[in-house]
């Protein structure tokens, strides 16, 4: 019996979370300009709980608290058979990270969707500190 209610607890926080993360992804947007806006609009977003394994393998690491995949902006062209351009963020790892407190976690959420976002547009890792994206 107990154990079940830890899976509701975690899934009752994983879709607050969630629903947390898509609010400050929609502020971001809404703060964007126009043509940017409408680009970070057409980047899905998703939220998981824990990493899957296939992102290990891929070579993230475990503590990894949003990822982007697909063909950044510029390389959308040049393989129309890729995957599509997303953004995922890993609740659990971001939670932990923000040592349980909402306000770090909306922080720390803002930071990793615009540097994700800034991988989509093609900055570099050095591109992104310049612009306070990392």
């Amino acid at each position: 019996m107990g154990g079940s209610g830890r899976k509701t607890q975690q899934q009752a926080l994983e879709e607050r979370l969630a629903r947390r993360i898509d609010a400050i992804v929609k502020r971001i947007q809404n703060s964007l300009p126009e043509d940017l806006r409408k680009l970070a609009e057409g980047v899905p977003v998703y939220c998981e709980w824990k990493m899957a394994p296939h992102w290990l393998e891929e070579g993230l690491a475990p503590d990894t608290l949003g990822v982007f995949s697909g063909p950044s902006i510029a390389e959308s062209g040049e393989c129309p058979s890729c995957e599509s351009p997303a953004i995922t963020f890993f609740l659990s790892e971001l939670w932990d990270y923000s040592e349980e407190d909402f306000g770090i976690f909306d922080e720390e959420a803002r930071i990793t969707y615009l540097h994700e976002f800034g991988h989509y547009l093609g900055l570099e890792e050095d591109d992104m500190e310049e612009r306070g994206l990392l």
